[in-house]
């Protein structure tokens, strides 16, 4: 009776000390705070099918104080023909169920040339600012994956920082995964 004592305390202290851990699930534990990369391609980026692509990265920076700041490595293509984008600021949190909440504001501006039509006034305007939501599953320490995202568009008249205003659009549920970006000496001590 006495072994089977033993081990029943033993089963319910090792249940005490295994709970907290898996408590901790999701983003819960901020175990994912960090670096994290997306790559995308754009394919025929000068549009007339020449096939010049290009790679760039969405690099997302989370903060342990709740920050989030995002940039597209993308904005600068073609920037005075075609428009740039601002980096995407905003903040995190943690939802009950572990998975991660991220909201960012950003800013698009256009090529004065596509409003005037005049090339000697190339210079860059203000399009619209877009609010952005993700929600992410924290996959594992290295991988978060980006399972909806939904974008509140604001006119150049309307605040950007108000959470009811502008034109909501549709839901995505694209999956993206964003993989952590980790600091390594391999190419210092490469020969």
């Amino acid at each position: 009776m006495s072994k089977l004592k033993n081990v029943i305390l033993s089963l319910v202290a090792l249940v005490f000390i295994a709970m907290p851990a898996f408590a901790d699930v999701g983003c819960k534990n901020g175990k994912f705070v960090g670096s994290y990369t997306l790559p995308q391609t754009l394919d025929d980026i000068w549009g007339d099918s020449t096939g010049v692509n290009h790679t760039v990265l969405f690099q997302l920076n989370l903060h342990s104080d709740g920050v989030a700041f995002q940039y597209n490595t993308g904005f600068s293509d073609i920037m005075l023909n075609s428009g740039t984008g601002t980096p995407y600021v905003g903040s995190w949190q943690c939802r009950n169920d572990g998975k991660l909440v991220v909201t960012l504001i950003t800013a698009s501006f256009i090529s004065t040339t596509d409003t005037h039509g005049n090339p000697s006034l190339v210079d860059l305007l203000l399009k619209f600012h877009r609010r952005v939501t993700y929600l992410f599953t924290v996959t594992d320490e290295d991988t978060l994956t980006r399972t909806q995202a939904r974008a509140r568009q604001y006119s150049v008249t309307q605040d950007p920082s108000d959470p009811t205003a502008g034109t909501l659009k549709p839901l995505n549920t694209t999956v993206a995964v964003y993989k952590r970006l980790v600091a390594s000496d391999a190419d210092l001590l490469a020969p």
